[in-house]
């Protein structure tokens, strides 16, 4: 993998500011506001920032969290796990690995079979439809 690498100026040029604040400076969507919180549209969620294919429609499911909830990547490689301290909270952070855009965060309640809810802003993602 070729690591994306741009500038802060770059990146603000390229993304929404809401975008930018989320996935650059590792901020939050509202829960239940975000453009793919309740989509049910089949296709492949790719990192906002890179275009790197990060999950598939089918392992998404309703969490009740309010942001889109998925209970596996489709490829492991293609995400990036940190420990996250801020808010006074012990948290799993997951980045892109490609661009280390902030996703979101991954937590150990999620569904069968993998038993994990990477819950993420929608903000970090693009939905790429089968049509």
């Amino acid at each position: 993998m070729n690591n994306v690498i741009k500038s802060e100026s770059e990146w603000q040029a390229e993304l929404s500011p809401e975008e930018f604040r989320i996935c650059r400076q590792k901020g939050t969507e509202r829960a239940f506001t975000g453009q793919y919180w309740n989509c049910h549209i089949e296709g492949t969620y790719l990192c906002r920032c890179c275009g790197t294919p990060l999950f598939a429609s089918q392992t998404k499911y309703e969490s009740g969290s309010g942001w889109p909830s998925f209970y596996q990547p489709i490829n492991q490689e293609a995400i990036a796990e940190h420990r996250d301290l801020s808010h006074g909270m012990i948290r799993v952070e997951i980045v892109c690995k490609q661009c280390d855009a902030h996703l979101g965060h991954v937590f150990p309640d999620g569904p069968k079979p993998t038993g994990l809810r990477y819950c993420v802003n929608s903000a970090s993602l693009s939905l790429q439809t089968k049509e």
